[in-house]
């Protein structure tokens, strides 16, 4: 296929149309009447050979491929904008912009909370969104970075795509402080036969990945969505985790929990903040990644 025969105002029509369900409400969003958003989907039906919009009753549902597509072609409509409106300067005192990374709650607390009061004495125009990593991110990161305007992650989870150094941590053991087994060490039968608290999926941190090459697979009990939780589910159980130091500090007196050491040296976590190389040349993307490493060098030392 030849991209260059494509219209590409049918990606505006197609985003629309599959997030509207509605010709009328799709025409509307993007300022055509309904006979010319009915055109577009006639072409969109015949470039797919695809209805994508089918009504049942009084409404219109989306075909499987219809619905197949909706994620790219909001990444899509997504990367194109971003693209077209980069810009060759970039003042952040006089801007207003929206940017959105990807991160996790941990990176958040950490980090983006000092990025966020740099960017509001630096530039107040800006508005930042700090979003959850969509589960599909590691399958398809370059997709899903075409949307947004950068990702907070360790090394270690994605590669092959531009990245500026942010900070390092260390990873520690956390356990209730009146646990009655453990002591000021904690060994690895310990962490083999204690249940665990973990965040997301078991293998989902990167120093998890390291017990495995170790041969023990963690007994998990817990799973949360949130790192910050960790230290209030391990309290008051016979549970262990593993949370990242920084973060571990910042949460000390949120839960009655000690750390005792760890019976392995841990892999340090390298935080990164990646982008999809269509943003590598943008002047505001350019501003942000080096507000970024010049917050990131202001970090505490461990």
């Amino acid at each position: 296929m030849n991209l260059a025969s494509l219209d590409l105002n049918l990606l505006v029509a197609l985003h629309a149309l599959l997030e509207e369900r509605n010709v009328t409400r799709a025409g509307q969003r993007v300022g055509l009447s309904q006979p010319a958003m009915s055109a577009a989907l006639a072409r969109l039906r015949h470039h797919f050979a695809d209805e994508l919009l089918v009504r049942q009753g009084n409404r219109y549902e989306l075909t499987p491929l219809g619905n197949a597509l909706r994620a790219p072609a909001a990444n899509a409509y997504a990367m194109l904008d971003r693209l077209f409106t980069s810009r060759a300067d970039f003042r952040p005192g006089d801007e207003e912009r929206d940017f959105t990374l990807l991160s996790s709650d941990y990176a958040i607390a950490v980090f983006g909370a000092a990025l966020a009061r740099a960017l509001h004495a630096e530039a107040p125009g800006l508005r930042l969104h700090f979003r959850h990593v969509p589960p599909g991110f590691v399958e398809a990161p370059e997709a899903v970075l075409g949307a947004v305007d950068g990702a907070m992650m360790p090394h270690g989870v994605i590669s092959g795509l531009p990245a500026v150094e942010l900070y390092e941590d260390a990873w520690v053991c956390l356990v209730a402080d009146d646990h009655p087994e453990i002591g000021d060490r904690i060994t690895l039968d310990d962490l083999a036969r204690l249940p665990w608290v973990v965040y997301q999926r078991t293998f989902d941190a990167p120093v998890t990945r390291q017990l495995s090459m170790l041969g023990l697979e963690p007994h998990v009990e817990v799973s949360v969505q949130h790192f910050q939780l960790l230290p209030s589910l391990v309290a008051g159980t016979r549970r262990v985790a593993l949370v990242q130091r920084r973060l571990a500090e910042l949460l000390r007196d949120v839960a009655p929990v000690r750390m005792p050491a760890l019976p392995f040296e841990a892999v340090p976590l390298r935080e990164a903040l990646w982008w999809h190389p269509v943003h590598t040349h943008d002047a505001a993307h350019t501003w942000l990644r080096t507000t970024a490493t010049r917050v990131a060098a202001s970090l505490p030392a461990l």
